[in-house]
């Protein structure tokens, strides 16, 4: 399913009073989706121990 096609369904599913927040919202949260679905294919991804390394080191830099 191309991007058009994609966002044509999700539109699809709304209810009819959605807004334009709500349609734009809906289009944001799929296509932030799509991209890390791309980087965990590309292995464009942070193991958890380290993200947890890196927000401990920062948490402690603050204090």
């Amino acid at each position: 399913m191309n991007a058009k096609e994609s966002a044509q369904h999700i539109i699809d599913q709304l209810p009819e009073q959605a807004s334009w927040n709500d349609i734009m919202h809906e289009l944001y949260v799929k296509q932030k989706i799509e991209a890390g679905l791309k980087a965990v294919e590309e292995g464009r991804t942070i193991p958890h121990d380290q993200v947890k390394a890196r927000i401990m080191a920062r948490h402690q830099q603050q204090r």
